[in-house]
Order: C-alpha cells, then structure tokens, then sequence
C-alpha cells in the first residue's frame, strides 16, 4: 500500500491521505476536505480514486465529499452509525470490516468513539503496520469530546484498542498538533526527556514535514498514554488534591482530558 499524506495549509491543519494500491493505480482519500488537492494528486500519480473515507462526521472531514464524488464518481465509506449525519454514506462500516483498494491493499476498520460516538479508525495489516486515527488520537495527543464525544468511551478507546496495536505502527492523525500537544506532554510531565527532545527537534520544522510517530513514540510522548507515570499523577493531585495518591487509570484519563479542554 502506498501512502501519500497531503497538507493543505488551511486553519484546520487538517492532514488528508491517499492509500493507493501500487499494482492497480486505484486510490481510496481519507477525509478530503480540500477534494481538489487530493484529485490533483491522484492524476498527477496516475491513481484513480474509487472510494472515499470519513472517519468521522464533523465537516472539517466531511466538507469535500460531494465535490470529490462528482469528480470521482468514487463510493462513501464511514461508520454505519453516522448515517443520519453524513449524507451519501454507499457502506456503512462495524467493527472488523475489511476494505480492499485494488489488488494489494487491505485496511480493518476499528470501531473507536470518543470524539464522536460514530468514528472509526482504519488500521493496515502490513510488513509496517499503520493507524488512519482522525480525530480520535493526535501525534502525543487525544480528540477532544465538545461535539458529541465522550470522554469515557475515549478512554476505552485508547487502553482497549489503540495501546494494545503493535508498537512499530505508524501514526496518522487528521491535524497537525504535534507542538501544542507536546507542550501539554511536558506541562503534565516536566522530567519527560522523550517529549522534550522531541518539541527541541520539531519546534523549526514546516507543519508539512511533522514527524510520523510510532506507537511506540507515543507511550513516551503522548500523556494520555502514560496514565501511571508518576510524575503525570503527582501533578494531577497538586491540581485536584481530593484525588487519593493512586488513581485508577480511567480518573487519570478523564482529569488529563479536562485539563486539556482549557488549556
């Protein structure tokens, strides 16, 4: 499978990817909210687009549905529960769904709420594992659960699916938040020297070129991973000192996520 991550430079920093089969030339574009760019780039690469990803509802991954079908004529894959919420959906999509893109590529389909009880995530079985996780887990961040979210489902999410997936996987969010959310990271865990190293050697860098993580990267990185951390739980009890000294994981979670909602 071929991966081509776009970066349209709008004020959403959305992120848009083509998964493109190198044996067919066809191409599947995950939330192509600038659906011109990602036609552009298809033809450039000579790929055919043929179906289309949600991961989600909200219109920031929505908004160049219609305008790329037209172009297209490509099929509307999104969670089968957002039907009432993105017009158009051809295949509605559960939990251990398989979609194909031509001959080669082969992507499963993770049931993840959180940032909206009807998100999915596409996780690729291959020599080098890959997460299309939207809005559900940034690079060393978490979606946020304003609009129609829920913060305990989210925590499901990331301890009973996304912490379990091999640590080689590469990460690939829908926005580029890499720097606020390591500065998050570090608010939370001063002494951690992996989150730092890394602010240090990103700080420069063009949002086009931020990192790809790891899973891996992420369990060092991202606070909403590393909820027994002792350094991420002293700090949690300084700002709420009704909590006992050994927080369950889900309170740790659920703090970190209201922390982060003002912050």
């Amino acid at each position: 499978m071929i991966v081509e991550r776009l970066w349209p430079g709008n004020a959403y920093r959305n992120f848009h990817y083509l998964l493109a089969c190198g044996e067919t030339g066809e191409a599947l574009a995950v939330d192509p909210l600038d659906w011109q760019l990602c036609l552009r780039t298809a033809q450039a690469r000579g790929w055919t687009i043929t179906q289309i990803l949600n991961t989600h509802e909200h219109h920031d991954h929505t908004g160049g549905n219609e305008g790329l079908r037209a172009a297209t004529g490509a099929k509307l894959l999104a969670h089968a529960g957002a039907a009432g919420r993105i017009p158009g959906i051809d295949r509605g999509l559960v939990r251990g769904d398989t979609i194909r893109i031509g001959r080669s590529a082969e992507l499963e389909c993770l049931d993840t709420p959180g940032h909206t009880l009807a998100h999915v995530c596409l996780f690729a079985h291959a020599p080098r594992p890959a997460l299309f996780c939207g809005d559900t887990l940034f690079n060393a961040g978490a979606g946020n659960c304003h609009n129609g979210g829920s913060p305990e489902q989210l925590y499901e999410t990331f301890v009973g699916q996304l912490a379990r997936l091999p640590p080689e996987t590469l990460v690939h969010p829908g926005h580029e938040y890499l720097g606020r959310n390591l500065a998050f990271t570090l608010d939370r865990e001063p002494g951690n020297a992996d989150a730092a190293r890394m602010a240090r050697d990103t700080a420069a860098l063009d949002p086009a070129a931020a990192p790809v993580t790891t899973l891996a990267d992420e369990l060092r990185i991202n606070t909403f991973f590393r909820l027994g951390s002792p350094g991420v739980v002293a700090g949690l009890r300084e700002r709420y000192p009704e909590l006992p000294a050994d927080p369950d994981p889900k309170t740790v979670f659920l703090k970190l996520r209201e922390l982060r909602n003002h912050w």
